[in-house]
């Protein structure tokens, strides 16, 4: 008897044993998908609220709706957490991003870029207006047409 209670008393140290590794293993799985989680819904383009969260500070700049696009993109480069909002108690309604005061460097450069772009697309020549400048030019070219007519064999 005292042989089966030593085997019994074995086997109920390695049951609590295994146990407290699982739970440990886990914890530690729980943590580092927390981890992960977090870093993940923490950046890029997010909801106001999900921006002032983050006890952070927030500051917003005013935006036109036909640059909202190419600003994400540039705020996409940088890292910016940011959020959209539009305020449609104007007419015509205005759009105000937020991004987080730490984040604020990063966005000048972030919004100094893209007004760059803005100002480089007014300078660039239209497409449109070069394509119809050669279609111009093409119609005052002399006609090259050459007339062949076909042999008949009688």
């Amino acid at each position: 008897m005292a042989v089966q209670e030593e085997i019994e008393q074995k086997s109920f140290n390695i049951m609590i044993s295994t146990t407290k590794l699982s739970a440990r293993t886990v914890l530690r799985a729980v943590k580092a998908a927390f981890r992960l989680y977090q870093s993940k819904t923490s950046q890029g383009k997010q909801s106001v609220r999900t921006l002032l969260r983050q006890n952070r500070g927030v500051s917003s700049v005013e935006i036109s709706k036909t640059g909202i696009r190419s600003l994400e993109r540039y705020a996409k480069k940088y890292g910016i957490d940011y959020a959209i909002r539009k305020d449609s108690s104007e007419v015509p309604p205005r759009y105000l991003v937020f991004f987080k005061a730490p984040d604020a460097e990063a966005f000048n450069s972030a919004f100094k870029e893209y007004s760059a772009s803005l100002l480089n697309k007014d300078n660039r020549p239209s497409v449109l207006a070069k394509l119809h400048e050669l279609v111009q030019a093409a119609a005052e070219l002399p006609d090259k047409v050459r007339h062949k007519e076909q042999e008949r064999g009688l």
